[in-house]
């Protein structure tokens, strides 16, 4: 995954109600849920549900699936995968340098 990437997904993260909803929408599972269940749960107008989950549609994080007259919003979980495993990726890569206990700040 390119560092941009990541930035523009944890930028989208980083807005409390396109956090919030995103909760939501993983933990819908794979079903996902109706436009309209989000904006009663979140307890937000239409317009500003539709800004939020724009954003997090434009990073790839979620989509959406028409299936009659019901718009369907699910959690991406392959690019959340992706992200978590960026992040994750070189955890403590630098951890064991030169085997010291001493922190390299500390020893300066």
């Amino acid at each position: 995954m390119k560092l941009e990437k990541a930035a523009k997904q944890l930028e989208a993260l980083g807005n409390t109600t396109r956090l919030e909803l995103y909760r939501v929408l993983v933990r819908a599972g794979d079903a996902g849920r109706p436009v309209g269940y989000l904006q009663e749960k979140l307890g937000i107008a239409a317009s500003t549900l539709s800004h939020h989950l724009h954003r997090l549609i434009l990073t790839g994080l979620v989509t959406q699936e028409r299936q009659a007259t019901t718009l369907i919003c699910r959690a991406n979980y392959p690019v959340m995968q992706d992200l978590l495993g960026f992040l994750a990726d070189e955890c403590c890569a630098d951890a064991g340098c030169a085997g010291s206990s001493v922190e390299p700040e500390a020893a300066a």
